[in-house]
């Protein structure tokens, strides 16, 4: 029996993050995704190439001061997520996780996704930085040229 796209994007997410077995690594579920809403309506983007997702892309915009301690292992992925507060003035964007069906590779997909998620959240907060934990060459890669088109400076965890 074939997987739908769906199934195959839960089980990417699970081959390559593996956040069911890491307690430090944030878990998305149904309430998560609905905390992730209400810190920016941007957080979450899919593209569905009619067959159902694609692409999924997660951005956490938090403050400086998180960052850096999550740049400086002071804090994990998930305490990042629990500690950025609601209804401030964001200054940074955590560029989370972006998966992407292997067939669609290539193809700028993740990229645009990716871009416009960081500039709608930039049109309502003064974004200072943009920042990463890669899990894999394109990960990194991805989140070089999100920093170039968005002339955002980059910070590596």
């Amino acid at each position: 029996m074939t997987l739908s796209n769906f199934e195959r994007m839960i089980q990417l997410s699970d081959e390559v993050f593996s956040s069911r077995s890491d307690p430090d690594q944030l878990n998305v579920n149904e309430k998560v995704m609905e905390h992730l809403q209400l810190i920016h309506p941007d957080t979450i983007s899919e593209y569905d190439d009619g067959n159902g997702p694609v692409c999924w892309i997660l951005c956490i915009p938090t403050t400086l001061d998180l960052m850096n301690q999550f740049i400086d292992k002071k804090i994990s992925e998930r305490e990042l997520f629990e500690l950025t507060p609601l209804n401030v003035k964001y200054e940074a964007i955590y560029m989370c996780s972006a998966l992407l069906l292997e067939e669609f590779r290539g193809k700028g997909i993740a990229q645009r996704l990716g871009v416009k998620a960081i500039e709608n959240i930039m049109a309502d907060h003064s974004i200072k930085a943009l920042f990463f934990w890669a899990f894999s060459k394109e990960g990194e890669k991805l989140a070089k040229k999100a920093s170039d088109l968005t002339e955002v400076p980059l910070y590596k965890r």
